[in-house]
């Protein structure tokens, strides 16, 4: 296979990775049909990073794609040193590819003399270079408005609908909000699932204790019922897992966790192992390592969906489509990562 997609007219694409998570990327090449275009890249002695392409990419389509995981600021790093190598050998447009963007929860001040972290990061790839981002479900929707050129925010939904759909009981389901927050994602997800009940957690965050916050109470009825918790990121687990005890408490027969970005930091996963949660279900917009999955662990595959959204974006179709469900050409065939 060739490492460069031809498109009409004249139009050419070239997938390019960074060391974070190459087996993400070539799982998208797969579904499109090409190879990544070969890198060479290393280290320095001094932390400093050396990034190359091992072919012509000059009149090219870039797609730059790199996942935020831990060291996630050598990644970064690393990903903005690619725009600007892509930039200096004369591709036509650079895209940015992050299923999970960094700082992305630092969106808003909470309190004075606070950074906006994920506009900076927005900032910082636009001057390296990129002219559009790819991204799967960023803390706040409105973030897009950060970034000076067009974003196409697409979402793990689709994917993680249709799994939850066929594994969870719905006959006595009830979807979970787990803060204010998520309501309407949380809406989106009952009306889905056949205008199931909603519920959602009241609860509180220290701003000035990361990683933690404190549940007050539950609006909506959950005992008895078989309670799925749609959040966007389970980071340390602790706010998960202190929702997934609010939940038992107040009667609820069984309790899922759902998530797109399953980072597990730290403690997550002996907090996970330890919550009683039926099941935990995540997508490797950054990669889940063997060490940390658990026997009730479900990891999914969100290659099919960057493939569906690069391909749409090359050939300037819209991804609103992708909010439906994938095309039937990208319908996976491995759904778990």
């Amino acid at each position: 296979m060739s490492a460069i997609l031809e498109g009409t007219p004249d139009k050419r694409l070239a997938l390019v990775t960074g060391r974070a998570y190459p087996e993400l990327a070539a799982e998208v090449a797969k579904y499109m049909g090409i190879d990544v275009l070969e890198t060479t890249a290393y280290d320095f002695a001094n932390g400093e990073m050396y990034v190359r392409y091992t072919e012509p990419v000059r009149g090219a389509d870039a797609f730059v794609l790199q996942c935020h995981t831990d060291p996630i600021n050598k990644w970064i790093m690393e990903q903005l040193i690619m725009i600007d190598a892509m930039k200096r050998a004369s591709a036509r447009s650079i895209t940015v590819v992050a299923p999970f963007l960094g700082y992305s929860r630092q969106d808003k001040k909470h309190l004075g003399r606070e950074p906006i972290t994920a506009r900076l990061i927005f900032d910082l790839f636009r001057a390296a270079g990129a002219d559009r981002m790819i991204t799967i479900d960023l803390h706040a929707a409105q973030e897009q408005g950060f970034f000076d050129g067009p974003v196409d925010h697409l979402t793990a939904t689709p994917v993680l609908l249709d799994y939850v759909r066929n594994n969870v009981p719905m006959d006595r389901a009830t979807i979970v909000s787990p803060d204010a927050g998520r309501i309407k994602v949380s809406e989106q997800w009952a009306a889905k699932l056949g205008n199931l009940p909603l519920a959602f957690i009241h609860k509180t965050r220290d701003t000035t204790r990361p990683n933690h916050a404190t549940a007050h109470g539950i609006i909506g009825e959950v005992q008895g019922r078989d309670c799925v918790v749609v959040d966007d990121m389970i980071d340390t687990a602790g706010t998960i897992c202190e929702a997934v005890r609010t939940l038992r408490e107040a009667g609820a027969a069984s309790v899922t966790l759902v998530a797109t970005h399953g980072l597990l930091s730290g403690p997550a996963v002996e907090r996970l192992r330890n919550c009683g949660a039926r099941e935990i279900i995540v997508t490797n917009t950054v990669p889940v390592p063997e060490s940390k999955r658990l026997p009730n662990m479900t990891v999914l595959s969100v290659a099919p969906l960057l493939a569906a959204g690069i391909r749409s974006v090359f050939e300037s179709r819209s991804v609103m489509h992708l909010l439906e469900g994938l095309p039937n050409d990208m319908r996976p065939r491995n759904m778990y990562a």
